[in-house]
């Protein structure tokens, strides 16, 4: 089935996001613009304007009710995801790298860029406490002095936050406390992306050193490594595929020529397909979760919905 291309941005996109359903895909990119798409037929629902600066990331609750974003004009703001109405801006001293909601959408974290002098920090604010948005004050605030964060994903409960860093350590936080839970040191290069499985027991780390690796959220525990010949921005877990079909979803960069989305099978590690697409690099992979499509953004600005061939599930797809 030929892709859907969504085209809604003016320059290379950073991450994209399905709701809960997988009816929504939310988009952004460093035009300052988040965008929102019906999933099905790519046909675009809205756009969440107010950023100044390149958005580099977004989350959605799990009731689509609101949508965070976070950016380098030095801000994370909430949105209604139904109106687009911003509904809170909380202001920082430098770019908010990577956003998300834990599981019960009432607990948010973001965390900022190691920059001009600031440190990097992780925070923590409470929806439920008015006061705490009002004052722009964080019930939690965690310096991170050695390295900054790339790319931060919540754990199983919102006990805890699992946080990838430029030097290619993950370390575990807790949302309570503040301390380093667990440290795990597997990869030799910075941290591109990480992503969760659908049940938040596993998660994918994409790195730099050509590698992706699959952790067990709690313990950190290793468990598979996928290799590839380039640096990875990105990789996702299907939802519903744990063999040959569609486990490991990775994406390679060269600068000049087509991109490619990689395939490899969950347990084996072994790589079985590859989907080209992209114009330059691909800078962020999503699986849909009902496990029978996946998007990809690239650095060409756009935003591809691919499905895959029915013959290769057993079981029929729904009408």
């Amino acid at each position: 089935m030929k892709p859907i291309l969504l085209q809604g941005h003016e320059r290379s996109i950073t991450q994209i996001k399905y709701n809960r359903e997988g009816d929504l895909l939310f988009s952004v990119a460093k035009d300052t613009v988040a965008n929102v798409w019906y999933s099905v037929n790519g046909e675009r629902l809205g756009t969440y304007n107010g950023h100044t600066g390149a958005v580099w990331c977004v989350d959605c609750d799990w009731d689509t009710k609101n949508v965070l974003t976070g950016s380098a004009d030095n801000s994370c703001r909430l949105w209604d995801c139904e109106t687009g109405k911003q509904l809170a801006l909380l202001n920082t001293n430098s770019a908010v790298r990577t956003c998300g909601f834990d599981f019960s959408g009432n607990i948010i974290m973001f965390s900022t860029d190691k920059q001009m002098g600031y440190q990097c920090y992780l925070n923590f604010f409470d929806l439920r406490d008015p006061q705490q948005i009002e004052d722009n004050q964080p019930y939690l605030s965690i310096p991170c002095n050695d390295a900054k964060i790339t790319s931060a994903v919540w754990g199983p409960l919102g006990e805890f936050v699992n946080a990838g860093h430029e030097n290619g350590e993950i370390n575990q936080f807790s949302a309570k406390s503040g301390e380093i839970l667990k440290k795990a040191k597997e990869h030799s290069r910075q941290i591109n992306d990480i992503q969760t499985s659908v049940d938040l027991t596993m998660f994918i780390s994409a790195s730099k050193d050509n590698t992706a690796k699959l952790f067990d959220s709690t313990s950190l525990e290793h468990i598979k490594t996928f290799k590839t010949e380039r640096p990875v921005n990105s990789a996702a877990i299907s939802p519903i595929m744990d063999h040959v079909h569609s486990g490991i979803q990775q994406t390679y960069t060269d600068l000049y020529s087509c991109a490619c989305s990689r395939f490899f099978h969950a347990a084996y590690e072994e790589e079985f397909g590859r989907v080209k697409g992209h114009f330059g690099p691909i800078n962020c992979v999503a699986f849909h979760p009902d496990g029978k499509s996946y998007s990809s953004g690239g650095e060409d600005g756009y935003v591809r919905i691919h499905y895959f061939d029915p013959q290769y599930f057993d079981f029929e797809l729904e009408a």
